[in-house]
Formats: structure tokens, sequence, C-alpha cells
């Protein structure tokens, strides 16, 4: 089988190229910088390096593929984030319908029923219908919660400040996911591609409260009272606008908070939850890697 790859060696693409080169399959991986080439060959993969962004680049990488696994590239510099995240999804989707491509594994995330109010999220809700809208294709949007691996951005506020904290809300249930699951999870969608027509599948790997996250990330650093702080949405803008953020890219994280908080973003998560199996990867197996980065 012939697999084109995005996101180039991200958290999630390259233990997905790793898995399907050990299944002996031709894996493509596209990527924007030229110096990722000998590090994607290194892995048994092939480089296709160029833009997103070029819809005649996505057609001549997509052209005789099997499936493709889509995602789009963070890029926090463009004046209108959320319109960009959309407007990937419908290149990604003429792409693939000028290729002939079949079946596409389509990282999206929980919340992306939303179409405004969760965020850069709200910019997959545009990307999932433009995919949708293809005929004859068949489309698996996978849907995450949050990234443990996001939790390292709080690495300055406790080293300064000892606090943990953002705008989710108090004791709000967090549901999180490793990227290595969601890896695992995709390379099992493309290896079987039996799903058929347009389809979500939800990925979690733990459910956890601020509290109980600010908790157990303080046993793990050796600081037991480490405190969850809940910040008014004024008070995350600033800070994240303080650390050199973006400013539309910093509202959008303050609106996807905010969606949290509301319960908003996980509402239709909620809805299937009894069908949803958690991952492997729990919230303490995680704080090995946030241990080792806040450490060095």
């Amino acid at each position: 089988m012939k697999y084109v790859i995005t996101g180039s060696l991200g958290n999630i693409s390259k233990p997905l190229v790793q898995k399907l080169v050990a299944a002996g399959h031709d894996v493509t991986v596209i990527s924007s910088h030229e110096d990722r080439k000998s590090d994607i060959e290194a892995l048994g993969a092939k480089a296709a390096i160029g833009s997103v962004d070029n819809i005649d680049f996505l057609i001549k990488a997509f052209t005789g593929a099997d499936a493709v696994y889509t995602m789009v590239p963070p890029n926090y510099n463009v004046p209108d984030w959320k319109k960009h995240i959309g407007n990937t999804g419908k290149k990604y989707a003429e792409a693939i319908k000028a290729s002939g491509v079949k079946y596409v594994v389509n990282l999206s995330s929980m919340g992306a029923h939303m179409p405004d109010g969760c965020g850069p999220v709200s910019g997959l809700h545009v990307e999932e219908n433009a995919l949708n809208e293809l005929s004859n294709v068949h489309v698996k949007h996978l849907r995450p919660g949050y990234f443990y691996h996001n939790l390292l951005n709080n690495i300055g506020l406790i080293k300064q400040h000892g606090i943990i904290g953002g705008n989710y809300g108090e004791g709000t249930t967090m549901i999180m996911t490793h990227p290595n699951d969601i890896a695992e999870i995709a390379a099992e969608e493309l290896l079987h591609h039996s799903f058929m027509g347009h389809s979500i599948r939800y990925i979690a790997s733990d459910e956890r409260s601020t509290t109980d996250i600010a908790k157990v990330i303080g046993n793990t650093i050796s600081k037991p009272e480490l405190p969850w702080v809940n910040f008014k949405d004024e008070e995350s803008l600033g800070g994240m606008l303080g650390a050199g953020l973006p400013e539309d890219a910093a509202k959008n994280f303050v609106e996807m908070g905010k969606a949290i908080r509301e319960g908003n973003m996980y509402a239709d998560y909620l809805k299937h939850k009894s069908e949803i199996t958690l991952s492997k990867t729990k919230l303490e197996d995680y704080l090995e890697e946030f241990a080792f980065v806040f450490n060095s």
C-alpha cells in the first residue's frame, strides 16, 4: 500500500510513519522543511518537500496514494488562524478530489462539532465539512482530546510563580490524549481502511479534573502543594500576549478554554462516551516525559 502522511515528523506523524514503514508499506512524508529530508529517509520513508498551501504540490504528492493522513500544521503567525485552518482543509479536499485518493484519515479534534466559539477547533469544523463534501471518498475524522504535551506550556508558570492554571474553570474535567495513542489509532485506520463514507472516531487517553492534574504534576516534580489557579479570560489573554504569542492565536486559545469551561467543547464526545474505550497512556505515564523536560 502507498500512504502519504502530512505533518512532517511531528508528535503524531513520526510514530505513525514508523508504524506504517514497519508494516512494510510505501510511505511518503510531506514536509515544508528541506532539512527534514534526511531524517524522513532515515525512517525508511520518502520525502515530499513543499507547502500544503500549494494545491499543485499537494495533487502531485497525493497522486497514486491508496490513502492519505491529513493534519493542519500549526501556524500562529497568520492574520486569521481559524480561517487559515479551514482554508487548508479546503485545499486538502481539492487535492484529494483531483488526485483520486479514496481513503483519508484526518486529524481533527474534540469540539469540531462547533462551527463557532471553539477557537482553532472551529477551523477544523470547516475542514471536516470540506472533506465530507467529497463523493466516493471514505473519510475517518479522528477527534482526540487535549494533548498531554500542551501541559509543558505551564513549566514557566510553575518555575516562576509556583502555580499551574488556565481559564478552563474550577474543577473542570479535562479529556486528554497522548500523541502516541493517536498515532496508534491512525495507523490502525490506515492499515485496515475498512471505514466507509464519512465518520468520526473519538480518542481519549485519560480524564482528570484540573485540581487532580495539578496534584499529580506537583507530586511528580516534588512540589506536592502545587495549586491549580483558574484565570479569567482576560488574564489568560494577557499571559499569552506577554509570552509572545500573536494576538489572534492568543484570542483563539482563550476562546477554546472558554468552550471547555462552559462544557461545549466536550459535549459531543460525552454523548458518545459509552462507545469509547480509553487509550493506554494515562496522565502518570506521560508525566515521566513532563518531568524530564521540567528538570532539564
